[in-house]
């Protein structure tokens, strides 16, 4: 199969330009003015942006949380990403405490392998660390492509591990060339407010968020950005939230030390207010839980100073009367809400149709850095001669509206009811097959690839 895409507006981190590509097979063959090859599909993409496929490194499909799973999976998770512009994710696979690494792959294979539609990668949450595990997390850098290790400072007795078993961690990844990222919240601290709260009868969702006020979170980064220091270990912070938070990162920058950091576009959106709507608010429960405005305006400032080199979303889904498990309690509600599909198309139309991020500065945050800094680079992440051909063409003047009648994840509500955007991912290829046009899915499940990683980049 071969594709030639002409006169598209071809945007990447590094250029900005009028030009045609050529695809053969699933690579990128050329890139260039007037293309003369004689190709099996043309696309004219005039007035059209042509950029890489998203990569999405924060999702949880199909992942067992609070005695139900995630109602998202792997077939209809990836395919919604797809409809959105991302053609591929890194999904988490979660170790369970007293068993091994290999054993929680297995499982995470088991639900990935054949029913994929996009591409995917995994991290592994080591939620158990000693010297077994120490010998596995080697294996998975050199053998199995998994570079990336998450770790959580909340969640005591299912996936908290303490600060020694974590600068242990550190130290084995760090000399294997890996990434340790982080949950950065202080479990300690909320779970004393979770239990003040619940003795109180304070049980609405409300008490979600002010069980995990800005402090945990600023603590618990700035801990983590010590380990990281003394380790010498690359680290990541996942899905942060809060002015306190980045400004950890910051004074980090003034001993010279570099720490990658995402957020999520709930968070860049989306504010605490939404939880004094009695349990409505549910649909809204996530942990760390939605900030202020003016940790909006923070968020937006550190994607611009490049403290914040990564957009994710955190997806994990749960059918509203999964969320009615904690009607009565708002500690049994499943943390986690959608927005794999939206990404791509909200920060486009909140960020660079209202000026607050360039084009280039769009594409480094939910593409090429992530290819960067999780080791896929160049083969993700771009557009360029010999990447995969995982290309976007967006029609940056298509106007729409979110809504749970029309989203293609699987789930009866949406975070973004009625939300208007400017902006809509038209054609969606994935290494080389026209995967998403005219609002349909074009290739099956199982087209998905597990991709290997190599060693994380240390700069981006």
């Amino acid at each position: 199969m071969s594709i030639l895409i002409k006169n598209g507006r071809v945007v990447t981190t590094e250029a900005d330009f009028i030009a045609d590509i050529y695809v053969e097979g699933e690579k990128i063959m050329a890139i260039g003015k007037e293309l003369s090859y004689s190709a099996d599909r043309v696309i004219d993409a005039s007035g059209k942006l042509v950029m890489p496929g998203g990569i999405d490194p924060h999702v949880h499909l199909d992942m067992p949380f609070m005695g139900t799973f995630s109602s998202d999976d792997y077939t209809t998770g990836t395919r919604a990403a797809l409809h959105g512009g991302t053609t591929m994710v890194i999904d988490f696979i979660l170790q369970t405490q007293g068993d091994s690494l290999h054993n929680a792959l297995a499982a995470w294979q088991g639900r990935a392998s054949g029913t994929a539609v996009g591409d995917y990668s995994f991290h592994m949450a080591v939620t158990d660390f000693n010297d077994e595990v120490a010998k596995e997390v080697v294996q998975f850098i050199e053998e199995e492509g998994i570079t990336s290790f998450k770790t959580f400072m909340a969640y005591k007795g299912a996936l908290m591990i303490d600060d020694g078993q974590m600068v242990q961690l550190m130290q084995v990844v760090r000399d294997k060339g890996g990434l340790v990222t982080v949950h950065a919240t202080n479990g300690d601290m909320i779970d004393s407010l979770i239990s003040q709260h619940r003795s109180e009868g304070k049980l609405a969702p409300l008490y979600h968020y002010l069980s995990q006020p800005e402090v945990t979170e600023a603590e618990a980064s700035a801990r983590f950005t010590d380990m990281l220091h003394y380790t010498g270990c690359p680290g990541y912070i996942v899905h942060m939230t809060c002015e306190g938070a980045l400004n950890a990162v910051r004074l980090a920058t003034q001993r010279n030390q570099k720490v990658f950091v995402e957020t999520c576009t709930q968070y860049l959106l989306l504010d605490a207010s939404l939880y004094e709507r009695n349990f409505e608010g549910a649909k809204w429960v996530m942990s760390p839980p939605l900030r202020k405005k003016k940790d909006q305006t923070a968020l937006w400032a550190g994607i611009n100073q490049g403290l914040i080199q990564v957009l994710g979303t955190d997806h994990c889904p749960f059918m509203w009367e999964q969320k009615k498990m904690g009607e009565n309690d708002f500690s049994k509600i499943p943390n986690g809400h959608p927005g794999i599909e939206h990404r791509m198309e909200l920060l486009f139309s909140e960020g660079v149709a209202t000026g607050r991020i360039s084009l280039q500065k769009y594409v480094e945050i939910t593409s090429t850095n992530a290819a960067k800094i999780f080791g896929m680079f160049p083969r993700k992440g771009t557009l360029a001669i010999g990447s995969d051909a995982d290309i976007l063409i967006f029609d940056p003047q298509k106007r729409h509206s979110i809504s749970a009648q029309s989203h293609h994840m699987n789930v009866d509500y949406s975070a973004y009811e009625g939300w208007e955007v400017k902006g809509k991912s038209e054609i969606v290829i994935l290494r080389g097959q026209v995967a998403i046009e005219d609002g349909a899915c074009h290739i099956q499940p199982g087209y998905g690839q597990f991709i290997k990683r190599g060693k994380t980049s240390l700069v981006v």
